[in-house]
């Protein structure tokens, strides 16, 4: 096989998921084990990369041997026959050519060429429609990983990632894997499953990398360190660009860059409309460490605070004093701003806050945010005390997720108020005015908000869940893509609806799902009448721009005709048309 970079150029078309342009080699990562080092050999260097690869062979085999053995002597015959046909993998002699004729023709080290080709299987055993042979990739997988420990001295087969700037491929990636992966490093990425609006894709927004999803078959075609360009533009990954393809995307680059760079010259300025409506732009957060890029985005706050990753670490909630460490220090470093705090929100397509026993038929209709929280009482008391103690270091807001109607709202507020009586006795300092609030994500709440208004101080629209829920299409599902609209007349009818409640109340009215961040619908939120847009700090400073770009009166004459249109693509062009009029340059 030809080197990397006399290859000639292959261009992947998928969806793009999140803007920006990336250039540089890839590195490949496969479901189910995880991806050694990668390193390229001299070719002197092919057989003793062929020795060492026998070498984890032979040492994993006298493992699976003794754990046989030892099964034998616990639990009979049958079941230590398991480790009979893991054996049978490893003396499978088409895969151990392929990993000879890997580490010859790619000239990788031994533990890559390995994974490369075990990868390779992998993937094609998932397409098979067999389910018991589609099961048997469990069996593989441990396979893999057991000889992928044995290439060390130690046994320790810990991810290494390349310590070079890379786009990472791979068949799919959960929102932990995208918020704990090395941003210094990973300068984008591109997966077969996934959609726009799934919470990767979110992630990479709000982290400023490009992003594109719908790759088919990029994982078990691409090489890794192939040089290559992502286009998270269009949804291109290009694979050995040609000359001339990489002077145009350089040059694109720079294009982009200059634009990124007028914006930033009028970061922290303020956000109103030429007629003098103000509104707040303010940033969504997953982890502590965004807040420097929070900081510079000139966001007035962080309007969602999604406490949930804060599971990244461990299987369980931090306790109180770890939680009251980290939303103080957010609340503090975000001053004179305010920081909203949402409570815990997993279940759905989210982390999940433990397992279950019996796995919910759906999960997106079950078990999931304010709901686990009320039916974990002791965690959510732990939250709650940990987010009014921060309340004593800044200005902070707690907001309760997946609210579908008033009882939940009540006994969310008792929570609150007990915790503030326990602090009050032990003379701990809090906030006694601090703001509730309640996201409306259902469609129930929308419907319900001039019931809700009166018992908080504010809402804040999860436009995500919202639309799922109003369409009936699962976001993150590719089949029913296509119905998840975030201009259908019925998500724009209960925005409205949702908004005139919460202004008949005396409350104000934010949006911290995507739609605030899509520059397209700027004019047509603002028509509405929301009054705060939190979005990823990345976006800030174009969301920002668009606002001051606009007339308050000219997008709610807009909106009122939105409102009486019947089609969702109808009110999409009516709110592009003036966005491309009064800010086209960022569109392009």
């Amino acid at each position: 096989m030809p080197k990397a970079g006399i290859q000639p150029e292959v261009i992947y078309e998928g969806i793009p998921a999140s803007p920006g342009i990336a250039i540089a080699p890839v590195h490949v990562v496969a479901r189910g084990f995880t991806a050694p080092e990668i390193y390229e050999i001299t070719e002197a260097e092919v057989s003793r990369e062929q020795e060492r690869f026998k070498a984890a062979l032979e040492a994993t085999k006298r493992q699976l041997i003794e754990l046989q053995s030892r099964l034998e002597d616990l639990a009979g015959d049958n079941e230590a026959g398991i480790f009979e046909a893991h054996v049978m993998i490893l003396e499978d002699r088409s895969v151990v050519d392929r990993v000879h004729n890997a580490i010859a023709s790619r000239q990788q080290n031994a533990e890559y060429a390995f994974y490369a080709v075990m990868q390779n299987f992998l993937e094609a055993m998932r397409r098979i429609p067999d389910p018991y042979l589609r099961e048997r990739t469990v069996d593989i997988e441990d396979v893999a990983q057991r000889v992928l420990r044995n290439f060390s001295d130690d046994g320790d087969s810990r991810p290494q990632g390349p310590d070079v700037s890379h786009i990472l491929v791979a068949y799919d990636l959960a929102p932990s894997d995208t918020a704990s992966m090395n941003r210094k490093h990973v300068l984008g990425f591109a997966t077969e499953q996934g959609s726009v609006n799934s919470h990767t894709a979110i992630l990479a927004r709000a982290f400023g990398i490009p992003a594109v999803v719908g790759l088919e078959g990029v994982v078990i075609d691409v090489i890794a360190l192939a040089p290559a360009i992502l286009d998270g533009y269009t949804g291109k990954l290009i694979l050995h660009p040609t000359a001339e393809t990489l002077e145009r995307y350089k040059s694109l680059s720079d294009i982009k860059a200059k634009v990124r760079s007028s914006l930033e010259a009028m970061r922290g300025a303020a956000t109103a409309t030429v007629d003098g409506r103000e509104l707040t732009v303010s940033a969504n957060i997953e982890i502590i460490e965004e807040l420097p890029l929070v900081k510079r985005s000139g966001a007035k706050g962080i309007g969602l605070y999604r406490t949930e990753f804060l599971l990244l670490n461990g299987e369980e909630m931090p306790d109180e004093k770890r939680q009251t460490e980290v939303y103080s220090r957010v609340a503090s470093e975000m001053q004179p701003h305010t920081v909203i705090i949402r409570t815990l929100d997993a279940g759905g397509d989210k982390l999940p806050v433990e397992p279950l026993t019996d796995p919910e038929p759906n999960p997106f209709l079950g078990w999931r945010g304010i709901r686990v929280s009320l039916a974990r009482p002791a965690m959510f008391r732990e939250q709650i005390r940990a987010i009014l103690r921060a309340s004593a270091f800044g200005k902070v807001a707690v907001m309760f997720p997946m609210i579908s109607g008033l009882s939940e709202v009540w006994r969310s507020k008792e929570m609150v108020r007990r915790c503030m009586d326990e602090l009050d006795k032990e003379g701990v300092a809090f906030d006694e005015h601090l703001p509730v609030g309640i996201m409306i994500e259902v469609p129930a709440a929308a419907i319900c908000a001039d019931i809700l208004a009166p018992e908080v101080d504010f809402f804040s629209i999860g436009t995500n869940d919202l639309i799922q829920y109003t369409v009936a299409a699962d976001r993150v599902n590719p089949h029913v893509a296509e119905l998840y609209r975030p201009t259908h007349p019925a998500v724009i009818r209960l925005i409205k609806r949702t908004i005139d409640a919460a202004t008949d109340n005396g409350i104000w009215t934010g949006i911290c799902g995507e739609m605030a961040g899509d520059i397209r619908l700027t004019p047509l939120l603002i028509g509405l009448g929301v009054e705060e847009l939190s979005v990823g700090p990345q976006q800030v400073p174009r969301v920002g721009h668009a606002i001051r770009s606009l007339s308050y009166a000219e997008c709610a004459a807009m909106s009122d005709e939105a409102l009486r249109h019947t089609r969702s693509q109808g009110i999409l062009d009516l709110s592009m048309s003036l966005a491309r009029k009064h800010y086209g340059n960022l569109l392009d």
